[in-house]
């Protein structure tokens, strides 16, 4: 099992923080374009509960199209949530969402422990290119949301 772990502070209050990443279609904005990142789930602004389920399609590696079922798997309002792969590329996927208040801003916190099949060939893609392709990912990730939420619009 791999654990990767990022904290990133927010430049805004609860509220804001809470509406912009407990909606699955922000995650879409946030994600690099090369990873054809699709929401297909039928998803208007209702905020997430646990038992939702939310359907994509995401090209990892390739370009080829692959389906990814999460499902929330807990969620304590302006607190935290989890999002649980059921269906997907991973052998396993849990990333826990964190966000601690303060009186300047929001500390976000992202912990995924994920897995990959395929035993040892799974070991030596995670060394070859998986590792560093979700390190890009959330870098990426942490530099729109930089963007967003802690640049001062004039």
């Amino acid at each position: 099992m791999y654990r990767l772990y990022r904290e990133q502070y927010l430049n805004c209050d609860m509220e804001t923080a809470w509406k912009f990443f407990s909606s699955p279609h922000n995650l879409s904005e946030i994600t690099p374009k090369s990873m054809n990142f699709v929401v297909l789930s039928d998803i208007q602004d209702e905020p997430i509960f646990e038992g939702m389920e939310i359907d994509y399609t995401v090209s990892p590696v390739l370009g080829i199209p692959m389906k990814w079922k999460t499902i929330i798997s807990q969620v304590k309002e302006g607190r935290s949530f989890t999002d649980f792969q059921k269906e997907g590329p991973y052998r396993h996927w849990n990333h826990f969402h964190e966000f601690i208040p303060d009186e300047n801003g929001v500390l976000m916190k992202d912990t995924v422990f994920y897995e990959l099949p395929l035993g040892i060939l799974g070991r030596v893609a995670h060394r070859l290119f998986v590792k560093e392709k979700l390190k890009n990912i959330f870098d990426f990730r942490y530099s729109v949301l930089n963007d967003l939420f802690n640049r001062k619009h004039h």
